[in-house]
């Protein structure tokens, strides 16, 4: 076992596993990807630890356990039709896609849409289309997905990417407002009934694009 292997099993047996996430074939796609092929050069040394990581332009890479965890309660098996918002790095694309069929991944930066697609192609990762586009909207020509899943915290999801969802497909994303954000997990019901359960407490850095709430000022 090279270092970053070394590094790559620590991750999972230290991180992953004591934050809940057991689904051995979740375990296994992040024992495979290679995570220092989607970090920034300059934060090499932190490629597995438990961290954010810088990206620039505003973005960050959320620390592992928090991709594992999304990976986990999405319960993906193989053939599903998957919608990320904000690629970011590509990592989170990278799981995904190894639990998808497909995965169409949408970046509203142009350069770190690039970088992603060329981290994912060095990875030989090749069922992933990453799109540059505001990903609040989500992408309705590709509609409806199985599963949609934001790669960062919004103050509530849009009614445009519920609409997306297949009738029994499930949406999930870290929601509220700091201090107080969750994980949730939305679930069409019917064709117009939604329902949503808060899974875990988390806070995570912004998505770009989304609305945030008015703030009433007396």
């Amino acid at each position: 076992m090279n270092t970053q292997e070394q590094a790559r099993f620590n991750m999972v047996e230290q991180q992953i596993r004591p934050w809940q996430v057991l689904d051995t074939q979740v375990l296994a796609v992040l024992s495979k990807v290679p995570r220092e092929w989607f970090v920034p050069q300059a934060y090499q040394a932190l490629a597995y630890a438990d961290t954010e990581i810088p990206l620039g332009h505003g973005e960050t890479m959320v620390p592992p356990r928090v991709d594992a965890r999304l990976m986990h309660d999405l319960h993906l098996t193989g053939s599903e039709k998957v919608l990320e918002i904000g690629t970011g790095s590509g990592y989170l694309a990278a799981l995904l896609a190894g639990r998808a069929q497909r995965v169409a991944s949408l970046e509203i930066n142009p350069e770190l849409a690039s970088n992603a697609r060329n981290n994912l192609q060095r990875a030989g990762i090749t069922n992933v289309d990453v799109r540059v586009a505001d990903g609040s909207t989500g992408a309705s020509g590709d509609a409806p997905f199985d599963a949609i899943v934001l790669g960062g915290s919004v103050a509530e999801v849009p009614q445009a990417l519920l609409q997306q969802l297949k009738v029994g497909g499930h949406l999930l994303a870290i929601v509220g407002q700091e201090p107080a954000m969750a994980a949730t997990l939305y679930t069409r019901t019917a064709e117009a009934a939604w329902n949503s359960k808060a899974l875990w407490d988390h806070t995570a850095p912004r998505l770009q694009g989304f609305a945030e709430p008015t703030r009433f000022k007396f």
